[in-house]
């Protein structure tokens, strides 16, 4: 960005569908990288609970806890403080009750700063999309591949393949729209599914993550673009540059250099004054 921006609020997200102009959605789980973020323009930044498995290095994101994204999604906030940041509600903060869901929602917005909180699953969540909106926070919805579900899913794979089942997925996304979700993300479904649940929206923000070109929006998970993530790279994520090899490649200079004596160099550190560093040596002896 040449100059700060405005705040990102929810009236400049519908403004944007309105003008039919696609809203970009990342994800991201630390300072530094928010503040890139920020300064490249990314309109929404998602605090998700994949930070379990690039950030803390689980196989999953089930033992992610409110504490993990409590303590990220504070620092995302202080290096964003212009984009709408949203906090992924990890698993069983809201599946068990509306009033824990709403707890937990209420702690995003006010230890961390949140605009908005995003939580997985369809027709079976939409009362707790309904409490969470009831007590004035801005809630997304999560449909498709939803991550905490992954074992009952069968895996990372392509969700509501067959015309049943993306007729359920399409239903899921009219009761989360009804209970007041203002966006819902796609994620791994087939295109024309896609595109068929934004072209059906009436007052929702339809997102994609790998799901086609066709809705309101696109998600990435940053780890992905970068090649920031060593344990697999997803068809959905286009890298956008090499830093893992790039930050590999440094790494081992730094070893072998150090380890060839060729680090530090004497730009790398201090002298100190000839008459000081005698003085000095009366004074030890």
């Amino acid at each position: 960005m040449t100059e700060q921006r405005k705040k990102i609020t929810l009236p400049y997200l519908f403004d944007k569908v309105a003008r039919g102009e696609p809203i970009t959605w990342l994800t991201c789980y630390d300072f530094p990288t928010a503040y890139l973020q920020e300064q490249a323009g990314i309109e929404m930044i998602l605090v998700g609970d994949s930070l379990g498995m690039t950030m803390l290095g689980y196989d999953s994101t089930l033992p992610v806890k409110m504490e993990d994204m409590i303590r990220h999604a504070q620092a995302v906030r202080r290096g964003a403080p212009t984009a709408f940041v949203i906090g992924d509600m990890p698993y069983m903060t809201y599946q068990d009750s509306t009033d824990n869901a709403i707890r937990n929602a209420g702690r995003f917005m006010s230890e961390a700063g949140c605009d908005a909180i995003k939580l997985e699953g369809g027709a079976a969540m939409a009362p707790r999309i309904r409490g969470i909106v009831d007590a004035g926070i801005p809630a997304i919805g999560h449909l498709g591949l939803t991550p905490q579900s992954v074992s009952a899913l069968g895996g990372f794979k392509l969700q509501g393949k067959s015309a049943e089942l993306a007729k359920k997925i399409v239903d899921d996304a009219k009761a989360l729209e009804k209970a007041g979700a203002f966006a819902i993300l796609l994620e791994l479904v087939p295109d024309r599914l896609c595109k068929l649940i934004t072209e059906k929206a009436e007052n929702c923000i339809i997102m994609s993550l790998g799901s086609g070109p066709d809705a309101h929006g696109q998600l990435l998970i940053y780890h992905d673009m970068f090649g920031l993530y060593p344990k697999f790279k997803p068809k959905m994520a286009k890298v956008y540059g090499n830093a893992g090899e790039v930050i590999l490649n440094g790494l081992k200079n730094y070893h072998d250099e150090v380890i060839g004596k060729k680090f530090p160099e004497k730009e790398n550190y201090f002298g100190m004054n000839d008459d000081e560093y005698d003085e000095l040596r009366k004074l030890v002896g």
